[in-house]
């Protein structure tokens, strides 16, 4: 069937509870058939996230190369609007620069879906970010939601008003969210009426319906609702900024379910407003405890917001979150408490420290789970940065100096590079944390191939380790011994990093001998110890000195083993590859390749997958197997282009990899080689790296 057959891109999973909306639905659907942009406009609550999810589903068949979600909610400002559109569609953009070059390139062969939902606070740089779009790319189609059009020459605008009130799209959806059946005529059919068939205001009645009744319910609303406008609940203090003033009926509705709640819930619901991403009961009791709540009253408090519908129910994570409008309410009671920048810090504060326990943890057996939680929480660290870069630069650069490295091996360098470029700005700390950001710095230029800044910035990192680990001696005082610390170690390996991706071997391998002959360290004492080991390793091969290359590289695989590290081991497993290939093993270079795509696969680094298919489909190729060469060739180019950059990698693999490919086209025939290519290449990415590790 085709409606089981995998699909490119990715959309949220439906929400089971959708009723009604057949006409709008026919609307939207008809009219992405007939324009490139179209525009679900209408106010808060009125359903225009989930009807566009829906209108996304029935039309991705529609477009070849798949249907993709971007959630513009998370953003506070435009500054990243196009990292995480890029992000949205698998461009782990690894390009110099801070403009929308890399994501064009991406999507202008492409002939996809893409879904922008929320783009209220953005709509100007979204329809700036959307026209660049469509014009770079002919088979791209748009379906954005905002409160107000886009403004973008050729865009088609449908209109979302509330669900007929006295009509059976309205009940069912009461009856759905409050999972009773409720009978047409009576306080069900009343409540819809005085509602307007709001669905978020239905959503909200239907929570208490549950927990009330359908008559309780509907004697509340009418004494709500027919009070004068100024008594129904006109609490926010800038409320034309988020209500619009035909919405009254929607902002009466939750300022009743605000009402209803208990004065912990309310608390609690201002403080939680914070949140821009999902959250666990563990975050919300660190960030949102103080005063009456507790670690001991708030999941009571959290679990009734649960139960009003006013927080969203945890996902298989145990992760809950607010709609926006549900947010911007509490935010603007928040702020009528006096708490907004209390709680803003808190959360800012937490997370830095969430950073900085994940740096420590890098070296060893916390290392993926941290990782995994760096990615997990990734919106409310960039949340953190943007206050602390506005309010504590000094700890803002400490924040993404934690954090910016596992940034950059997720693929996301444009805001690592962002964030650390700022926090160096604007922070005057000297130190530990100016030179772990000078070093995250210079690992993110490498990974964008950006060598002039990254040489310049390898520099400054090597004067702050050695000012840091050893200030000018003060006069009258015996000098110490020079031992380079952890700081000096990691400059090194940047350095080394630097030259090895120059041609420079010899370089690399002088400079990490240097300070490791120094140091008097044994690979596994530290993270910055075993990488420049890894350098070490990478150099020796790069100058063909393989009978060294290969015992160092597996002693070094033995003690990551024993840590339990694995971003070491899989650099490990690509080095061993290429050794293979050296050394005329192509069977076990490609069990080493094979290795090193399971853990890139598992650290989720796209740059490293398209390294490790580039070194498995050479060593097919040297082992004389033209149509799983050519299969894997053009699974790596897919990966690649996912990078917006052409191939690259160590100057011996490219030689390895020309030699190789030329003998297997020759041998297999030029047709079918690019036959099996480009089929590959136009298959699902993961598709073809579930082939290349044997598992499809």
């Amino acid at each position: 069937m085709r409606d089981t057959a995998p699909v490119r891109g990715h959309l949220p999973d439906e929400n089971p509870g959708f009723a009604g909306r057949r006409t709008e639905l026919k609307r939207i659907t008809a009219a992405l058939a007939e324009h490139r942009l179209v525009t679900v406009t209408g106010v808060g609550g009125v359903g225009k996230t989930r009807l566009a999810l829906r209108a996304a589903h029935r039309a991705r068949h529609r477009h070849p190369d798949g249907a993709w979600w971007a959630d513009l909610g998370q953003l506070d400002g435009e500054r990243l609007l196009v990292a995480l559109v890029a992000d949205s569609v698998d461009l782990a953009d690894h390009t110099p620069g801070t403009d929308s070059g890399a994501l064009r390139r991406r999507l202008a062969e492409t002939r996809l879906l893409l879904v922008l939902d929320c783009c209220d606070h953005l709509a100007d740089a979204c329809g700036r970010l959307v026209a660049e779009l469509l014009d770079a790319a002919p088979g791209l189609t748009v379906l954005a939601t905002s409160r107000r059009p886009l403004g973008v020459p050729g865009e088609h605008t449908v209109l979302l008003d509330p669900l007929p009130p006295t009509g059976d799209d309205a009940l069912a959806l009461l009856r759905t969210a409050a999972g009773r059946d409720l009978p047409a005529t009576g306080p069900a059919g009343e409540i819809c009426v005085r509602l307007e068939g709001i669905p978020l205001a239905l959503e909200l009645a239907a929570a208490q319906i549950r927990l009330q009744g359908a008559e309780a319910v509907r004697d509340q609303l009418g004494s709500r609702l027919t009070a004068p406008p100024e008594a129904r609940f006109d609490l926010l203090a800038h409320p034309e900024r988020v209500w619009p003033a035909r919405h009254r009926t929607l902002r009466a509705a939750i300022g009743w379910s605000h009402e209803l709640a208990a004065p912990l819930e309310r608390l609690l619901w201002a403080r939680l407003s914070v949140f821009r991403g999902p959250f666990d009961l563990a975050t919300a009791t660190a960030v949102c405890s103080g005063g009456p709540l507790t670690a001991d009253t708030l999941p009571a408090a959290l679990d009734g917001l649960v139960r009003a519908s006013v927080v969203r129910p945890a996902d298989a994570a145990g992760r809950h979150r607010l709609l926006d409008t549900i947010r911007e309410y509490g935010a603007g009671w928040l702020d009528r408490l006096g708490e907004t920048g209390t709680v803003a810090d808190r959360h800012a504060t937490h997370f830095r420290a969430l950073a900085e326990e994940g740096a420590a943890a890098w070296h060893g057996g916390p290392q993926l789970r941290w990782y995994r939680a760096v990615d997990t929480h990734h919106t409310d660290l960039r949340t953190a940065l943007d206050r602390l870069l506005r309010t504590d630069p000094d700890a803002a650069l400490d924040l993404v100096g934690s954090v910016a490295f596992a940034w950059s091996c997720r693929g996301r360098l444009r805001e690592a590079r962002d964030g650390l470029e700022q926090a160096l700005l604007l922070s005057g700390a000297r130190g530990r944390a100016r030179t772990r950001a000078l070093w995250a710095l210079g690992v993110t230029l490498v990974l964008q191939g950006d060598l002039g800044p990254a040489q310049e910035v390898s520099e400054r990192c090597a004067r702050e380790a050695r000012h840091t680990e050893h200030p000018p001696e003060r006069p009258g005082t015996a000098p110490e011994p020079y031992r380079p610390g952890e700081l000096t170690l990691d400059a090194a390996a940047l350095a080394g990093l630097l030259a090895l991706s120059t041609g420079r071997a010899h370089a690399a391998l002088v400079v990490v001998d240097h300070v490791l002959a120094s140091a008097g360290r044994r690979p596994g004492d530290s993270a910055a110890t075993l990488r420049c080991h890894l350098v070490r390793v990478f150099a020796l091969t790069g100058l063909g000195r393989l009978a060294e290359a290969r015992p160092d590289a597996l002693a070094l695989r033995a003690v990551c083993d024993t840590l339990d590290e694995h971003w070491t081991r899989t650099a490990l497993e690509y080095q061993l590859a290429l050794t293979g290939l050296l050394e005329g093993e192509p069977a076990a270079a490609a069990d080493h390749a094979r290795a090193m795509l399971a853990g890139t696969r598992a650290l989720g680094a796209g740059l490293g997958v398209a390294l490790g298919l580039d070194v498995l489909a050479t060593a097919y190729a040297a082992a004389g197997d033209g149509a799983r060469a050519a299969d894997v060739s053009g699974t790596g180019e897919a990966y690649w282009r996912a990078t917006g950059q052409p191939r690259r990698g160590l100057p011996g693999l490219r030689a390895l990899h020309a030699h190789y490919t030329a003998g297997v086209r020759a041998a297999l025939g030029e047709p079918a080689y690019e036959e099996i290519f480009l089929r590959a290449l136009g298959d699902l990415p993961q598709a073809g790296l579930d082939r290349a590790l044997g598992s499809g």
